[in-house]
């Protein structure tokens, strides 16, 4: 028995779907605020002085507070069904082609979120770990429940899998977030390559 444990955004995807689900649904009063509540940070973090854990923190909450959680379960089953498939790289379809037919427990795991990756997930026939709107009386908290999964992915994948159980473990990533993930496999592939 194997498992193959898929990061999403860049590995699976070539670009990052949050930043594009939240685009997709954030109301113009939310896109004028993020010009001075997130783009300092957007800015921070790409010169690698904010992880990419505190500004999942940051946009989920400018992003989501408040948001009828319907709402964006909704948008997040219209961005898996039409947006989704045209971000997916040819050859992690590939590959998660090729574990799925051989019978493989096939988990992404990922810092990105339920709302879409869910209804993807469910479509291809995957197990999933991310991070999941936190909500009450049908609206957002702006928090993830659980806290963030991104750089606490070995964590989540230990409490939910018998590591031990598995003859061979398969890993996919792309960031520093994965490289922990990436130690626990046999075979390990980064950044599409795989890894000696």
């Amino acid at each position: 028995m194997h498992l193959a444990l898929f990061d999403f955004d860049h590995t699976i995807t070539t670009c990052d779907t949050y930043a594009g689900f939240l685009r997709s649904i954030a109301t113009p009063q939310q896109l004028a605020r993020a010009k001075w509540n997130v783009a300092p940070w957007l800015l921070a973090y790409r010169a690698g002085l904010v992880s990419a854990e505190s500004i999942r923190v940051r946009v989920t909450r400018v992003g989501f507070a408040g948001r009828a959680i319907a709402d964006i379960r909704a948008a997040g089953e219209h961005y898996a069904r039409d947006v989704l498939p045209g971000l997916v790289r040819p050859l992690m379809r590939e590959r998660l082609d090729w574990h799925l037919q051989r019978g493989d427990t096939v988990v992404v795991v990922s810092g990105s979120l339920d709302a879409y990756l869910q209804p993807w997930c469910d479509a291809q026939g995957l197990r999933l770990i991310c991070n999941r709107l936190e909500h009450a009386d049908g609206l957002c908290s702006g928090r993830y429940a659980g806290g963030d999964c991104g750089a606490h992915k070995v964590r989540r994948i230990r409490a939910e899998y018998d590591i031990a159980s598995y003859h061979r473990i398969h890993a996919y990533g792309d960031s520093r977030e994965d490289r922990p993930m990436l130690a626990l496999a046999h075979e390990r592939w980064y950044r599409g390559m795989p890894l000696s």
